[in-house]
Formats: C-alpha cells, structure tokens, sequence
C-alpha cells in the first residue's frame, strides 16, 4: 500500500488554542461568577485576551488589538468592575464568541 503524502498547510492558527480556552470559560461563567472561582474566570479571560491580542498583532490583524486589551480591561482582576445581571450574562457569551471567531480567523503564514 502506498501512503499519499500529506502536504503541510501553509498557515498556522496560533489564536485557536487560547481562543477554545477563554470561550469554554466564558460560556461557563454565569456559573463560576456566584462561587468562589470568579477570581479564576476573570484572571483566564484577561490573560488569554492578551495572548490572543498579540497572535493577532504578529499575524498582521490589528483591527483584533482593540477588541481584546478591551476584553482584557474589563474582565481585570486586578480591579474588577462590579458587573452583574442578564446584561453581563449576555456579555460574557458574546465575548466566548468573539474568542471563536477571532481564534478561528486570525492566521500566520508559515515561514
């Protein structure tokens, strides 16, 4: 049996990992923000927000800075904003997908 080459892609998807990371903790926020783990959302979110924002800022997609250090500011840990209802509910879903389809649109050419 002959194997068919497989030929390597040319574009790699460096946001894509920390993008699933932050969006399943973001869809699992509602939950974690009533229990003593809301520190532990905030910090992920903020940090991957970051992350996420320089993969976007190395593969050339500037338009996805913004987005994310404004991610990053409003779930800080540091000083958290005292945030709460159906409102912020809906914010934290929206941002799970904002992190979907950043993660899945932000790519880097292959040297």
């Amino acid at each position: 049996m002959t194997q068919k080459k497989r030929t390597p892609s040319t574009y790699q998807r460096n946001a894509l990992a920390p993008s699933l990371i932050a969006a399943a903790v973001l869809f699992l926020a509602p939950v974690l923000l009533t229990t003593e783990w809301a520190a532990v959302v905030l910090y992920v979110t903020s940090i991957l927000a970051i992350i996420v924002g320089w993969f976007a800022v190395q593969a050339r997609h500037w338009w996805w800075a913004p987005v994310f250090v404004a991610i990053a500011v409003l779930w800080n840990p540091v000083a958290p904003f005292p945030f709460e209802g159906p409102v912020w509910v809906g914010v934290q879903a929206a941002a799970a997908v904002v992190f979907l389809v950043a993660g899945s649109l932000i790519k880097f050419p292959r040297p």
